[in-house]
C-alpha cells in the first residue's frame, strides 16, 4: 500500500495509550489538594496536552503562587502508580502500528511528556514492542513543548524527514496547534476531545481503527 506521508508522528497520552482520564483526575485532585481548586474538567480544558512547565506557568501566573519544588515527582509517583493498574492502549492502536510497521511506514511519537512517562505507559499496555528508542520524543528533548513547533521539527529532523512529508496525529487543542505551526499535516483524534476543538487538523477521526485507511 502506498502511503502520502513519509513520517507519522504520534502524540502519546490519549493517542497511543488512554491515559488523559487517569493522568487528569491525578493532576485535577493534586493541585486541589495544593490550595488551587480545579475539577477535572478544568483539568482537561487547561491542562491537556501541557508539559509540565506550562502547568507550573499557568498556575504562577492565575495566582501569583509557585507550586512547590517537589510538584513533578509527586504527580509523575502518583500517575505511574495508577498506570500501573489502569493504563490500557488506545483501542485498535496496536493494529495501526502493525500495519504502518508491515507497509514499511516510518513513524515515532512526540509527547509533551517526559521519556520516563513514555516507557513507562509503553511498557505497561504491551506498545514497548513498537517503539525502540530512536523513535521516542519528548518534549525534555527541546527547549519549548506545545503549542510550540519544536517538538514536531526536532523529530521529524531525527528521523530525516521534512516537515511538509511528515503527519501529525494528535488529540489536544495545544498539540495541533504545534503541528500547524510545524508547517505538517495534522490528523485530529476526537475520541476524548470535541472536534469543535480540534478544528485547525485537516483530517478529524474518532476511531482510531480508521486511521491507517485515512493515511493512504
Amino acid at each position: 500500500m502506498r502511503y502520502r506521508y513519509e513520517l507519522v508522528i504520534f502524540d502519546n497520552d490519549g493517542v497511543l495509550v488512554d491515559s488523559e482520564p487517569i493522568s487528569n483526575r491525578i493532576l485535577a485532585a493534586h493541585l486541589t489538594e495544593l490550595g488551587h481548586p480545579t475539577s477535572y474538567e478544568d483539568s482537561i480544558r487547561d491542562y491537556m496536552g501541557s508539559a509540565m512547565h506550562r502547568i507550573h506557568e499557568l498556575v504562577q501566573e492565575r495566582t501569583g503562587r509557585r507550586l512547590p519544588d517537589d510538584f513533578d515527582d509527586v504527580f509523575h509517583g502518583r500517575v505511574f502508580a495508577a498506570f500501573e493498574r489502569e493504563l490500557k492502549p488506545v483501542a485498535g492502536v496496536a493494529d495501526v502500528l502493525e500495519k504502518l510497521a508491515a507497509d514499511g511506514v516510518p513513524y515515532c511519537v512526540a509527547s509533551s511528556g517526559s521519556h520516563e512517562r513514555i516507557r513507562v505507559g509503553h511498557r505497561t499496555t504491551g506498545l514497548d514492542r513498537w517503539f525502540e528508542e530512536s523513535r521516542i520524543f519528548s518534549s525534555q528533548d527541546v527547549g519549548r513543548g506545545k503549542p510550540a513547533p519544536d517538538l514536531f521539527l526536532y523529530a521529524a529532523e531525527r528521523m530525516g524527514v521534512a516537515p511538509e512529508r511528515c503527519v501529525v496525529v494528535e488529540d489536544s487543542p495545544l498539540g495541533v496547534q504545534a503541528a500547524v505551526a510545524a508547517g505538517m499535516d495534522v490528523y485530529g483524534f476526537t475520541a476524548m476531545t470535541p472536534a469543535a476543538k480540534l478544528s485547525d487538523a485537516g483530517q478529524l477521526f474518532s476511531d482510531m481503527g480508521e486511521l491507517a485507511a485515512l493515511l493512504a
